[in-house]
């Protein structure tokens, strides 16, 4: 039976999935790889408390777009109402092939890494934890809004306590003091800013939130700005324990940032402790990016007749049913593609980051069109326009400049390049997608 998108989330519950969709795998593995781009321990957290503060412009912007237009399908809403159909079409053609499904993808095939160490499963061990992973929550999404909120929150508590157990350990552990010439990272502390902000990355997931939560105008705003407020604090604890722990230097010969921490606390013990710690965290994120992933599929099949299948909502729970079978099933198959790669991680971020970043400075510039016109009297409206704003998208450009240039990178070009080019390609098949559904 269809229907209509109920309000049932509270700011609570939407800080919970916004939380969730960023503190992800990231934490675990970027801290070592900034260590050693960056040259002394305060340049280290300087760039974490920067990737919060770009982090933050990022959700001041998407705040006044969500004041705007408070609506199920989030960035597809802001780009088809600010850039026309033909672009929030190819968007969202673009995150149900690439962005969305190939992040789910990414964050279960570290799953199904960490969840090997538990249990294998034989020597395709990983990709079929990865696959057990996208079934079990897209089949509890179906089930429902609030059983999958309620798991959300259970799942993040666990997470979080993990992550305070891992920083309290690090900064009671100590080390010996690091010879000052041994702390120099060197590097680049541009590469470093990419790391910091892909473990910041995840937060523009609760525009689409913005359909499903009580009082969207005002409580968008209290969403984003607490929620990345929440994650700079525990990433910058987090942070100061591994370098109480390893120093600079420790982190820089590191391969493994936390397992070092917990081998020092704890012994060789503690990494099934660890392996459960970051099955909690990437099961976490796959929840939130199932959860929100869907909405956007479900507003192209309500615009978009020949999608039609997609945007059904079911009565029964709250959520939109169609839509998270064919994002399942599209996860799945990129699961399978990844599964014969080096590295199935890998192989995903480069498949998805340069359309990530691409549509989210496509994304950000929307909000110079609609103050342009001014036609609405959104409830929030972002300080110090439009500062924040111009900051905002260079930094989406030099995302996307990067993540391009990875196919030149010496060790990941070989591997990873063709799968860059797949991304794009796959995106621009969008284009006679769309002239096809517009004649229809």
């Amino acid at each position: 039976m269809s229907s209509t998108p109920k309000q049932l989330l509270s700011v609570t519950d939407g800080v919970f999935l916004m939380v969730g969709m960023v503190i992800g795998v990231g934490i675990f593995k970027a801290p070592s790889i900034v260590a050693a781009n960056t040259s002394s321990n305060l340049e280290f957290m300087l760039a974490w408390l920067l990737g919060g503060a770009v982090s933050l412009c990022g959700a001041l912007v998407y705040a006044e777009l969500a004041s705007r237009h408070p609506d199920t399908g989030g960035e597809y809403s802001f780009l088809a109402r600010g850039a026309g159909k033909g672009l929030a079409f190819l968007f969202a053609w673009s995150r149900l092939a690439v962005i969305q499904t190939g992040a789910i993808a990414a964050v279960a095939f570290v799953f199904g890494d960490y969840a090997t160490e538990i249990v294998s499963l034989g020597e395709r061990s990983p990709a079929w934890w990865a696959a057990i992973a996208v079934i079990a929550l897209t089949m509890l999404n179906l089930a429902g809004t609030l059983q999958s909120k309620t798991l959300q929150k259970v799942m993040e508590i666990l997470l979080i306590a993990g992550l305070l157990f891992l920083a309290l350990a690090g900064l009671l552990a100590g080390s010996p003091p690091q010879p000052a010439a041994a702390a120099a990272g060197g590097g680049s502390f541009g590469l470093a800013m990419i790391f910091v902000l892909l473990t910041y990355g995840g937060w523009n997931e609760a525009a689409y939130l913005a359909g499903e939560v009580r009082d969207a105008r005002r409580n968008m705003l209290r969403i984003l700005v607490v929620g990345i407020l929440s994650v700079t604090a525990l990433y910058l604890l987090v942070n100061l324990g591994y370098l109480a722990a390893l120093g600079l230097a420790g982190m820089k010969e590191s391969k493994a940032v936390a397992a070092d921490v917990m081998r020092l606390v704890a012994g060789d013990r503690s990494a099934v402790l660890l392996a459960i710690i970051v099955c909690v965290s990437a099961l976490t994120t796959i929840n939130a990016a199932i959860f929100t992933g869907a909405r956007t599929n479900y507003a192209l099949g309500r615009d978009f007749p020949v999608f039609r299948f997609l945007g059904t909502w079911r009565e029964r729970g709250s959520t939109p049913a169609n839509a998270l079978l064919i994002q399942g099933a599209i996860t799945l198959a990129l699961v399978a593609a990844g599964a014969t790669t080096p590295d199935g991680f890998s192989a995903m971020v480069a498949y998805t980051s340069p359309v990530f970043w691409l549509f989210m400075y496509l994304t950000g510039t929307t909000l110079f069109a609609f103050r342009e016109k001014d036609q609405d009297q959104p409830q929030v409206r972002m300080p110090w326009y439009p500062h924040v704003a111009i900051a905002f998208s260079l930094m989406c450009l030099y995302m996307l400049y990067s993540s391009i240039d990875y196919i030149r990178n010496p060790v990941f070009g070989p591997k990873f390049g063709n799968l860059v080019l797949a991304g794009l390609l796959v995106m621009l098949a969008g284009i006679p997608l769309y002239l096809f559904a517009r004649k229809r």
